[in-house]
């Protein structure tokens, strides 16, 4: 499922429908146990103090 920039409205192409405009995924990406660079995504995160 996609998701408009321009309007808002929710597609499962590329383009809007309804205005044309770009549709992007609106979600994060899925968790994977096999991430490679988690580690080192949650130590910045962690010196960040996020």
């Amino acid at each position: 499922m996609r998701k408009c920039k321009s309007c808002g409205q929710y597609t499962l192409k590329d383009r809007c429908p309804d205005c044309g405009g770009k549709a992007v995924n609106p979600g994060p990406g899925p968790f994977s146990p096999e991430d490679k660079y988690g580690k080192h995504r949650r130590k910045e995160k962690l010196k960040k103090g996020e």
